[in-house]
Order: structure tokens, then sequence, then C-alpha cells
């Protein structure tokens, strides 16, 4: 990389929030779904916060703005677009894509299903995962970053393109054509590559960041031997290329990071602090090293003082070879804490936000390079005392809680085996074969919406609003009894969020207004702050779950979140282990669970859509994890009796890997999103795939609820398509242990399509049930039915 000086350090980010700090681009680009903007009134709204968000980067000091990380709907789709990698089956002209094309790749359209959407690495942020066959060509697709960097340029500014890397796009993306390698397709998208560096090469561009986070898994030895061949072609084009890591360690890597012809690689030091020493002792003279040393996952303001102390030998030892960034991109954390005004000062005074972010960046930069920052590190030392001094952090009552589980036995065990309470739960409820139920949530209207915006702002009274949830709970019950569903839920619609509403009742959470990160597309979350012991100081869903079952004969479902969800999902404490957390919250659920209980609630689903979320990047850090989550989703789950039924449900896709894990947690019944895989999904839990973490073939041993359609679209699925996936399920689990289910929560979704689909649903149930009476094979008539790639992700938070 350039040098400015002998000694002088280099400051830069890998990615900022492109969601704006009012969620403008949100906002925007369903205004434009809706056809209420023109084309042309969205893309200002995008050029408008890109130029935002570069003048905050200069006006911090850092030496370049970071072009490339904005993205209409997602990073990995664009660089798809880019590289004209588009799946075929749309018929779309890459080299033409238009913008409402681009979306519909991603939304899905009449005829084709939307691309496959699960999560990026161990992140609650969801990509789209390229489709890929011996066909694909990377011959060019849409212009939109070139016009970007064009933008930047004429702005004033240094530019700095970041791009994920060949290597991690081809690893992330999914190949369904039997028998073929994706590494096959490595010289064709490197040669692509190449094309785009010289464009950028021709509009002035010197710098540009290619991120391969793939470095931080336990790769395959033939995707690690691509590297050199790869970068050997990258490296060599006339651009600087940093080799950006990220997520975990790369130091098994160190060697062959420094070898590689490229400018610089980046690493992360808060994920992996142990690696930089190591690396800065080996590192070239001739290379730059990025060090990752503020938190791009999390709002805990940096540690100035102790950070410099780590900083200075390596930057003596260095020069002006050492860079510093944030561990990654700053997507996963929101943009400005200043807006947030209810906040207590004390509390604000530890956090950062992106914008706060990219002003201790400055700090470090010119504290490293010479300056006076003397006013910035004490009021930063301040604040990070009282914040390990204070006394909202430490309840002893929850530590003496906490304390008394290593003395309580089998405090996350059922008082039987399944096989037992099978039999008590069957006997108690009296369910029909194929028992139908839903996720969760209902439709969340613009009404209860407004219902909760107006109670928030006192502009009605508490009774008020518990009459308007009241009223939307009746309509949602009533809805659910003239479908025929046999397990209905409440809706949920006094819940603003899955994780938000249970942190806002618990002691040791706090919450922003404006605290919005990107989930998926238009889809953004504010996750609670978890800053002190959690503990909870009263019932939180009882009423409602009580009162909905009060207005149907039908055994009604409680629904809550799982601890390792409320933990993933929330900005954690970074003072105290990850399980002791989760643990405080697994007694705080648990407590729930048992009222629930003696209300009355027999069947209670604890939703952990996060709990594979939660691995390690590494296998060899699994087990560990695995422990320690199952156990705290037993501890929140086995205060009950036998003929109370707990369900769980998981989105994320992949469960293979992780089976045994899934099924030490001992849930009763599990239902898992599988519509779009065609139920390959589901031959996991049948013994029809190998467990990596089992060694063989492991069958799933309780009660399943695969997904028979998909809520990621508002498109309604026809009847025979749900018979069809139910026959397919029918194949792998035996009808005694099978319950019928939309794939996730509706609250996305509006009422017509809900309940044309829910219909659907039923009749499809009512299909497969004849068909068995009948001792029949279950048909679906023959008609066309769309045949899916696999899925993960999900909409619950």
């Amino acid at each position: 990389m350039s040098k400015n000086n002998a000694v002088a350090v280099k400051a830069h980010v890998l990615g900022f929030p492109r969601i704006g700090a009012q969620r403008e681009l949100k906002f925007a680009v369903e205004k434009f779904w809706r056809g209420e903007i023109t084309e042309a009134e969205l893309t200002q709204v995008g050029q408008t916060l890109r130029r935002q968000h570069w003048a905050w980067q200069a006006e911090a000091g850092l030496d370049f703005v970071t072009v490339g990380d904005f993205a209409w709907y997602d990073q990995i789709l664009n660089t798809a677009a880019l590289l004209g990698a588009i799946p075929a089956r749309f018929g779309f002209d890459a080299q033409q894509l238009s913008l409402p094309q681009y979306f519909e790749l991603a939304r899905g359209n009449p005829t084709q299903f939307a691309m496959e959407m699960t999560k990026y690495f161990d992140t609650n942020y969801h990509y789209l995962v390229p489709e890929l066959s011996s066909q694909t060509r990377f011959d060019g697709g849409v212009e939109w970053l070139f016009d970007e960097v064009a933008d930047a340029i004429l702005h004033g500014h240094a530019v700095k393109v970041a791009l994920p890397g060949p290597l991690t796009f081809l690893w992330l993306s999914k190949c369904k054509q039997d028998g073929y390698n994706k590494l096959d397709l490595l010289p064709s998208i490197v040669a692509a590559y190449t094309r785009i560096f010289n464009k950028l090469t021709a509009l002035g561009v010197e710098q540009i960041q290619i991120d391969e986070p793939i470095l931080a898994l336990q790769l395959p030895a033939e995707w690690v031997a691509a590297f050199e061949p790869t970068y050997g072609t990258l490296g060599r084009q006339g651009l600087q290329v940093l080799l950006t890591t990220y997520f975990d360690s790369v130091l098994e890597h160190a060697g062959l990071l420094a070898s590689l012809p490229v400018a610089g690689v980046h690493i992360d030091a808060v994920r992996a602090p142990e690696q930089l020493s190591q690396f800065a002792a080996l590192w070239p003279a001739n290379k730059a090293l990025s060090v990752g040393v503020i938190d791009g996952r999390n709002i805990w303001a940096t540690d100035l003082v102790k950070t410099l102390a780590v900083l200075k030998p390596i930057h003596a030892q260095l020069g002006s070879a050492l860079w510093i960034a944030p561990s990654c991109s700053l997507l996963h954390v929101p943009v400005d804490l200043a807006q947030e005004t209810q906040l207590d000062t004390e509390l604000k005074s530890w956090l950062a936000f992106a914008k706060q972010k990219l002003q201790e960046l400055g700090a470090l930069k010119r504290g490293l390079n010479g300056g006076d920052i003397t006013s910035a590190l004490t009021s930063n030392a301040d604040a990070q005392h009282a914040r390990r001094i204070s006394k909202r952090i430490h309840n002893p009552s929850v530590a003496a809680r906490l304390g008394a589980l290593t003395h309580q036995g089998k405090v996350d065990q059922r008082a039987a085996p399944f096989v037992a309470r099978q039999a008590a739960q069957r006997q108690r409820f009296n369910l029909p074969l194929l028992p139908t139920t839903t996720i969760g949530s209902f439709p969340q209207t613009k009404e209860i919406r407004a219902a909760r915006a107006a109670f928030k702002k006192g502009e009605i009274s508490a009774a008020q609003y518990q009459a308007a949830m009241q009223a939307e709970i009746a309509l949602v019950v009533k809805k659910q009894d003239e479908l025929g569903i046999d397990v209905p839920v409440h809706g949920e619609a006094e819940r603003n969020d899955m994780v938000e509403y249970f942190g806002e009742q618990l002691a040791g959470f706090a919450f922003t207004q404006l605290g919005w990160v990107q989930s998926y597309g238009s889809r953004c979350v504010k996750p609670p702050i978890l800053f002190g012991d959690v503990s909870r100081p009263s019932p939180m869903t009882v009423a409602w779950s009580s009162y909905a079952q009060s207005l149907t004969t039908k055994p009604m479902k409680g629904m809550l979140t799982g601890p390792v969800t409320i933990l993933q999902w929330s900005f954690v404490r970074d003072d105290q282990p990850r399980s002791v957390t989760c643990d405080q919250i697994a007694l705080a659920i648990r407590d729930e669970v048992c009222d629930l209980e003696n209300a009355g609630i027999g069947i209670i689903q604890i939703d952990e859509p996060a709990f594979r979320e939660g691995l390690p990047l590494k296998q060899s850090d699994w087990a560990d994890y695995l422990n320690w989550a199952g156990r705290a989703f037993r501890i929140s789950a086995s205060g009950v009796a036998n003929d109370t039924q707990i369900h769980t449900h998981m989105c994320y896709s992949e469960f293979n890997d992780i089976l045994p894990a899934i099924a030490a947690m001992d849930a009763d019944v599990i239902t898992i999103e599988t519509s779009r895989s065609d139920m390959e999904l589901l031959e996991a839990f049948a013994g029809k795939t190998v467990s990596e973490t089992a060694g063989e073939a492991f069958i799933y041993p309780n009660e399943i609820g695969p997904g028979v359609y998909d809520i990621h679209s508002p498109r309604v699925p026809q009847v025979n398509e749900m018979v069809r996936l139910i026959a397919k399920a029918l194949e792998v689990v035996p009808a005694e242990r099978l319950w019928i289910n939309p794939d996730c929560g509706l609250k996305t979704r509006a009422w017509p399509e809900t309940e044309a689909a829910l219909a659907n649903m039923l009749a499809a149930a009512q299909l497969a049930r004849a068909a068995l009476a009948a001792g029949q094979r279950l048909s679906f008539g023959g008609a066309t039915v769309p045949t899916p790639t696999v899925l993960g992700g999900c909409t619950c938070n």
C-alpha cells in the first residue's frame, strides 16, 4: 500500500451501514415496491446516503472512503449482479438487469421463487445465495459500482473499493448440479474480477479491499490451496489489494497470507486478539497489516487507553505498514448514537454506534501519529471506569441463583423421557393425526403498529391499549377457529419484536429509539442492549395467553423466545462469558414457562431460531458452545410436568452437522423451515444424511413440524404444492410424529394472503389425513409445482 511517510498509521473502515440513520433506505425501497415513488426517486435516496456516509468517514480523518459496501438489498446479490452470475431460471439479461428485476431476484415473482436466503457466517445478517452450475458465466452485469466510484471521486474522496472475494463468493454459493465442484469455476470468476480491476483502475482507483472471511473457517485443503493462484493473479493487476479476513483467527494461514503478492492483509483483533503479536512478528516490511481493533459487531465503546497500549509497540515495529480499522464491516451496528435522546447519560457514555466508531478510529489514528488526544482519552477512561464499577450491572441475587444451579441436580432435565411425555401429552390433548399449527405471529397490521405507537407516546391509556390488543387477539383466535387449526396461537399483536418484547420486561436490558440494524433486504431489527445481570421481575406473557385461551376450547400455544436467541439477537455485555449471561436468561424464561403452565397453558413454544447461528466458525470450538447453549434451553424448558408439551422453532438450515445437539435440547416438537428446500432439509432429521458431529446417520427422536409453505414471499401456494411437500415429508417421518405448519411466523405478511395460504394448508392437511385413513399413497394431482432450492434465514425477528 502507498505510504505517506515513514511512520504514519492509516485508518479505514471495511464497510458502513447502508440503511441510514433514520432507516431512509428501508422506507424508500418499500415505497418503490409499492409503486409510491419512482426509480429515480429511489436512486436519489441511495446517492444521498452514500455521500453522507463518505463525508462522515472523511470528517473522522480516515484515509479512504469505502465504496462498494452499499446495496439495495444485499452485497452478495450485488456481487452476483456485478459479475453477471444471476440465476438463469429468471430469464433476465445480466448486462441489462434493471432495478425491478434485481428486486425480483431477491423477492421472487409469480413464476419464480426468490433466491435462497441464509445467515452470513455467525451473524444475524442474511445474504442471498448465488446459484451456480457448470453453465454459469461471469461475463459482466450491472455497472452500479463504477457509477458509485465515479461519484465518490467527483466529490474529492480518496476511494477504497470493497468487494466480496472470489473464493468467498464461490464458497457462499450453492450448486445443485450433482458431482460438480464449484472450484472449477474459479478461473472464470478470477478473469471476471480482473476485468473489474481494470475498469476501476481506469476510473483512477488505487486501493481495493477484497473480503475473504472464509479463511476464518476450517477450510478443506483444496480451498486453502486455491488462494495462492487466485491472488497470484489478482495481486498483480495494478490495484493495491487489501485481502480482508474477519470473525475469527486466521493465524494458521499467517505464512500463506504473508507470502501472497497482495499489498496488505486485514485481521480481526477483536474476535481473535491472540493472533496480533504473532502476525506482527512475521509480517514483511513491504505489506500493510490492517488491524481490526474496534468491535464491528457490538456497541460498547472502545477502551482507547488499552487499545493504544496494544497498538503502540506494533506501530513501533511496523511503522507505516500498520493500518487500523474496525474488526469487520460496521453493517452489524446501528448508525448514530447521537440520535438516542432517551438513553440515560451514564449508559450512553458506555456506547459507540457506527458514526462514533469512526470518531474512535480517528482518535486512535491521531494518537498513534503523535497528535494530542488527551481530552478524548480522559473522557473515555472515565466512562470505562464507571462501567466497570457500576452497581447497575451486578445483581447479587442473580449471581446466587446461578451459583445454586450446580447443586440442584437435574435442573436441565425433564422428569421423564420423551416416550413417556408423548403418551401423557396425547392423552391430554387428543390431537388428530398430522396436527396443524402456526409458528406464532400473525400479521402486524398498521392498526396494531398505530396503537403501539400511540401507547408509547402516551396518547392512549394502558387500558385502551390492552383493549386494542385483546381485540386483535380475539380476531386471530376467531380466524384460526374458523380455519380449523388444531393448536392456535394468540398472534403476538402486543409484540414489537420477538427479542425486544422480552428484553423490555427483563432486568439488565436497555433499549434504543433508533438503534436499527439491517437483518435482510428492507427488514431491520433493533437489538436490545444487554448490559447487566438478567432477571424477570414479573410475568411477561401469561395474561395475553390466558386471555386467548379463554376464547377457544382448543389448546392455546404459549409463545416465548428462547435464551440462546435472546442472547444472539441482543448487543451482549462483553465483561463476562456469554454462557453465564445465557444461563441468566434461561432462568428468567424458566420462570415464565412455569407461570404459563400454572395458568393452564399446556403447550409452550420456546423459539430458538438463532441456535445454530451461535456456532463458532471453527468446528473445533463447537462442542463447548453446543454444551452450554443446549443446557440453557433445557434449563428454560424443564420445570414443567410431563403432559405439558414443549415446542421449539428453528429457522436456520444445515441441521445435519449439529443434529445430535438439537435432539439433546429434548423439545417435544420442533418446527423447521423446509419448504424452499423441497423438504431436502428434513432428510437430516430422518437419518438420510450423516451427522458430522455424530459421525453417522442420526434419526431425530421427537416430533417434527417441517414447514409446508414459504412465508418469505406474498405468493399464496396452491393446495397441491403443500400436499406434495407433506407427501415428501411422510416418506421420511412417520405420520404419528409429523406436524403441519408454515415455515415461520406470519408477522410480515398481509391478512388476505395469510388467510388464503392457511386455508390451503388446512385443505392439504385434510387431503393427507384422508389418504392415510384410506391407506392410499398421497397424490398431488400432477399439477405444476415449483421446485425450490435450499433455504436458510428467517423473518422471526
